[in-house]
């Protein structure tokens, strides 16, 4: 039987368990400033249903690392309602900052993870054609987090070890990794950064390629080949909708190697676009709204 002062003398009492003091006292969580633009994911490639719900995860990703972020998805190429073009995104979210006149609309944060010259032209263009205030950030790579997707890719189809601590092997593992780009030779560029990367995580070499170049993959391939390597793997350094139909499997065939997936909707994708988004505003966790 309890009393009015609580439960009776013998039964358990529930205290509240107080906060932690000092440096170990978890941090605060943290939300978008009041007013912020919004960050608008610039998606290329043919617009379809299975690209929109990867660009959707991208931004949910954003999303939950800062709340209150508004997030909105402008497709590169697009003439088709159900898919609104880059252009008209920016206009509505300048439409919805009418009253704040100063400060950017939005930042367009281009979906790739490697420079394409060719769709950044495009994405400026649809910017200057919007009438939006707009800023625009670079491309989400060269970056660790990319080579740790790729190479979590790369363990999903079973052509890598998904750790190289742990003490077991992976049959169909390669030995020699040829990571594909598309965009032209500043795109290689960037991707062999990213291979660097990546063959410190595998321990195997890894040479760059544009799968957009007629004969460039089975060239690479043949040099890893030449080198030494006896099994390799093509592996997408791409997110994903700016890949041509069919282009990677017939890389794939021409170099007689099996390839991996894109890094899709993979988390530091999210995490990368919304970083680029708060540099682009000088946004730091310090200056994001304490809740």
């Amino acid at each position: 039987m309890s009393s009015p002062t609580g439960p009776a003398s013998g039964l358990p009492v529930r205290m509240p368990r107080p906060r932690q003091p000092g440096r170990h006292r978890r941090p605060e969580p943290v939300t978008a400033p009041e007013g912020a633009p919004a960050l608008v994911l610039a998606l290329p490639g043919r617009p379809s249903p299975a690209s929109r719900a990867l660009a959707e995860e991208v931004a949910s990703i954003a999303r939950a690392e800062l709340p209150g972020l508004d997030a909105r998805i402008g497709y590169v190429q697009s003439e088709d309602e159900e898919f609104p073009s880059l252009r008209e995104v920016l206009a509505r979210a300048a439409d919805v900052r009418a009253e704040q006149p100063e400060g950017p609309a939005a930042v367009v944060v281009p979906l790739l993870a490697g420079p394409d010259d060719t769709l950044l032209r495009v994405i400026a263009q649809a910017v200057t054609d919007s009438g939006a205030p707009a800023l625009v950030s670079d491309v989400l790579g060269p970056h660790p987090l990319l080579a740790e997707g790729v190479h979590v890719r790369l363990s999903e189809a079973g052509l890598a070890r998904a750790d190289r601590a742990r003490l077991f092997t992976v049959a169909t593992a390669a030995d020699g990794i040829v990571l594909a780009a598309v965009g032209g030779e500043e795109a290689v560029r960037a991707a062999g950064i990213t291979g660097m990367l990546l063959s410190a995580r595998l321990a195997v070499p890894v040479l760059a390629a544009a799968l957009d170049e007629e004969g460039a993959v089975a060239r690479t391939a043949a040099k890893l080949l030449e080198s030494g390597s006896q099994q390799l793997a093509l592996a997408p350094y791409l997110i994903g909708p700016e890949l041509a139909e069919g282009l990677l499997d017939a890389a794939a065939k021409e170099a007689g190697c099996p390839a991996a997936e894109p890094l899709g909707a993979y988390p530091a994708v999210g995490k990368l676009a919304l970083s680029l988004y708060m540099a682009e505003l000088g946004i730091t966790p310090e200056r994001a709204t304490t809740r």
